[in-house]
């Protein structure tokens, strides 16, 4: 898993990173692919706003927040995060399992 994380108008500080690098290693749980994830923390005004892009094998998944506190932004675009992540891998295992698609169900209807 690669990821990194970059500052714009704040200084990334070793806590900041070590929260963020946790949270975002939870996604493993979920993929089982190659990971690279992006952490952007920018600060405007009094906002603090987390945006997280993840790229596994094709699939990308984005969670963004605003916040005045930036440990709480990050916690909540990770959450977005894990419900796209959780919808993805339950989209897989109903393929797996027989599930028909979006197009079949359509073709079944006309």
């Amino acid at each position: 898993m690669q990821i990194t994380i970059t500052g714009h108008n704040i200084e990334v500080t070793d806590a900041l990173k070590d929260h963020a690098e946790e949270k975002v290693a939870k996604i493993r749980r979920f993929l089982n692919t190659t990971i690279n994830a992006h952490v952007i923390l920018k600060v405007e005004k009094l906002d603090h706003i987390a945006e997280i892009i993840i790229h596994a094998n094709g699939v990308d998944f984005q969670g963004v927040d605003k916040h005045e506190n930036m440990y709480t932004a990050i916690d909540n675009a990770m959450s977005k995060i894990d419900r796209q992540a959780k919808k993805f891998k339950g989209k897989i295992q109903a393929r797996k399992k027989g599930a028909p698609t979006a197009a079949e169900t359509f073709a079944e209807e006309e």
